[in-house]
């Protein structure tokens, strides 16, 4: 089959009338599960949000031309479908308008804006919204890993079959012992991750892409226990941040997954809370509807790639490859690069392995910070990397950026995307 997308970096900054175009990409703050400012919140309030901001981003685009919602969901995958949908209509979005959900773990929140992309490509559709929704407080501790299992499964001899289940700490220990990513470099990368940050909320580089959240928060005490009146509250800001994150604080947390191991709460991702959403349409259209002005940059193409479920963290160092042969790009050739933080383990080896260390120093990698100092909030973490990337192609002067994360069971994926 011939590649549905076009080839080089002259061909693909090209602007032709069936490009799929992206008029907004916005997120919630992301919060920490349990303890942070949305923990009291659901996931299709924080959907809602987000959408509702989609609107009032594009007030002159009439909701009912919105052909179909596809929003990344992991945690909540049965719920969510049906919440996801009512938040939808909730909001203003016509019941015309068709919804779906999407679960591919980690990557749920790109893989719900390359579908949508990909209906739009073929016709199927004109406009629609790829994003991404979680609350870990509400589902992760008794959802993360399936405990009702075909039994031929959990005794399974094919190791890579049971591995699909192993929690995703091990993996990052894993990859850290089979790659030789030491103990030091990982807590180091971990506080550079906070820092960069840091200066990026301090110098109000975040504001371009969060909308505030309206909800209702109590407090809770050291031992989880609420206490207090519950609380109006207006979540403007990610609260997962450490402002103090240091080398010798981090250096002083243990092994959180196995005993004498590297990976800890302090360099491994947050669990959190938040949501995303990006409004798509074809070039074509928006010329149509008098909306070119508001096009702020483009999908160019999504590949996603399979590794050994043990060691899951290494997947971008896969799909990135694959996505830079797939649209005919060199490494060099793209400017920006948003890597998801999953475990400081797996992103250092991923930098190695892609020659993406110098990048780094330079700001042209998770310049703004990831997911060890952001959060990662499963399903909505691919449109929210996404929202980030976007703001800051625009404010370095960037033409091209990719969206890459690894993802549990064993996968990679990646997304290319154009500035306008």
């Amino acid at each position: 089959m011939a590649n549905p997308v076009r080839r080089g970096l002259s061909n693909i900054l090209k602007k032709e009338a069936n490009d799929i175009v992206i008029l907004s990409s916005l997120r919630t703050p992301i919060t920490r599960s349990y303890k942070g400012h949305l923990k009291d919140a659901y996931p299709e309030e924080l959907l809602a949000t987000v959408l509702r901001a989609t609107l009032a981003a594009n007030p002159n685009l009439d909701p009912s031309l919105i052909q179909d919602v596809g929003v990344g969901v992991v945690l909540s995958e049965l719920g969510g479908s049906k919440a996801g949908r009512m938040a939808m209509n909730h909001i203003g979005i016509p019941t015309s308008t068709s919804f779906y959900t999407v679960n591919r773990a980690c990557s749920s929140g790109l893989s719900a804006i390359t579908n949508v992309s990909h209906q739009i490509a073929t016709g199927m559709i004109d406009v629609g919204i790829g994003a991404g929704m979680e609350s870990m407080t509400r589902n992760y501790g008794s959802k993360a890993i399936p405990t009702v299992l075909w039994p031929e499964l959990k005794e399974s001899t094919v190791k890579d079959a049971r591995d699909c289940i192993m929690p995703m700490g091990l993996t990052s220990e894993n990859v850290a012992e089979r790659y030789g990513v030491n103990r030091a470099d990982q807590d180091a990368f971990a506080v550079a991750s906070h820092q960069r940050a840091l200066k990026a909320q301090q110098e109000g580089l975040f504001d371009k892409e969060i909308v505030p959240v309206h909800t209702q928060y109590q407090e809770v005490d050291k031992k989880g226990e609420k206490v207090g009146d519950v609380q109006q509250v207006t979540v403007t800001k990610d609260d997962g941040i450490r402002a103090n994150a240091s080398v010798e604080g981090m250096q002083k947390l243990k092994p959180a997954f196995k005993e004498n191991g590297t990976s800890t709460a302090g360099n491994s991702s947050q669990i959190s809370d938040g949501a995303a959403a990006t409004l798509l349409m074809r070039r074509s259209t928006a010329t149509e509807l008098g909306l070119t002005s508001s096009i702020i940059g483009r999908w160019a193409g999504t590949q996603v790639a399979g590794c050994k479920p043990d060691e899951m963290g290494i997947g971008p160092a896969i799909a990135i490859p694959k996505l830079l042969e797939y649209t005919g790009l060199k490494t060099e050739e793209i400017g920006l690069w948003e890597i998801n933080e999953a475990f400081a383990s797996q992103a250092i080896y991923c930098l190695r392995e892609l020659g993406l260390e110098k990048r780094l120093e330079e700001g042209r990698v998770n310049p703004k910070g990831g997911a060890i100092a952001l959060g990662h909030p499963l399903g909505a973490t691919g449109a929210r990397m996404l929202a980030t990337l976007l703001p800051e192609m625009e404010r370095q002067g960037l033409e091209t950026g990719v969206v890459s994360m690894c993802i549990g069971t064993g996968m990679g994926m990646a997304g290319l995307f154009v500035r306008e």
